[in-house]
């Protein structure tokens, strides 16, 4: 009898243990916002000087950045100014995603130029990791990397 019972339970533990995990791409259709970023462009200008910017939006910052991805592979981004009793949506850009095992893929037009970027992703506990090589500085040279952590949210 006993036997019966500490088989029963430990089924009952394995079964609930191995509940499903989402796919990164179900993970992905979400509401984010960027909580870490940090750009380093080694050939800024076309130079040999490192410029980085980075920014852990900690300061009561100004402006955040906000994006959604829907299920169907599109997506916005968009700035708000937290400071702002009437929360708006500033400078929204609409895109198309589409994910590649752990690889981000994104589209969109965004400060007079169409913008084609791949990230690696990692899930963290508050959202996801994205790491990409691109020109983010627009010297021609596609060597800048790009770090953002991003923490999800809820919008409406």
């Amino acid at each position: 009898m006993k036997l019966k019972v500490i088989l029963v339970v430990l089924f009952g533990t394995l079964f609930v243990g191995c509940k499903k995990e989402k796919t990164l791409s179900e993970y992905m259709v979400n509401s984010w916002e960027t909580s870490y970023l940090k750009i380093e462009m080694p050939t800024v200008n076309k130079t040999d000087s490192l410029s980085v910017f980075e920014d852990k939006f900690d300061n009561n910052p100004e402006r955040l950045a906000q994006s959604k991805y829907n299920k169907d592979g599109t997506f916005s981004a968009w700035f708000i100014n937290p400071k702002e009793k009437n929360i708006q949506k500033q400078g929204e850009s609409k895109g198309k995603w589409s994910l590649e095992k752990d690889s981000l893929f994104i589209e969109y037009f965004y400060g007079g130029r169409d913008v084609k970027v791949a990230y690696h992703i990692s899930k963290t506990e508050e959202g996801f990791l994205g790491k990409s090589k691109y020109d983010w500085d627009n010297d021609g040279e596609f060597d800048d990397v790009l770090i953002m952590k991003t923490k999800k949210i809820t919008t409406k």
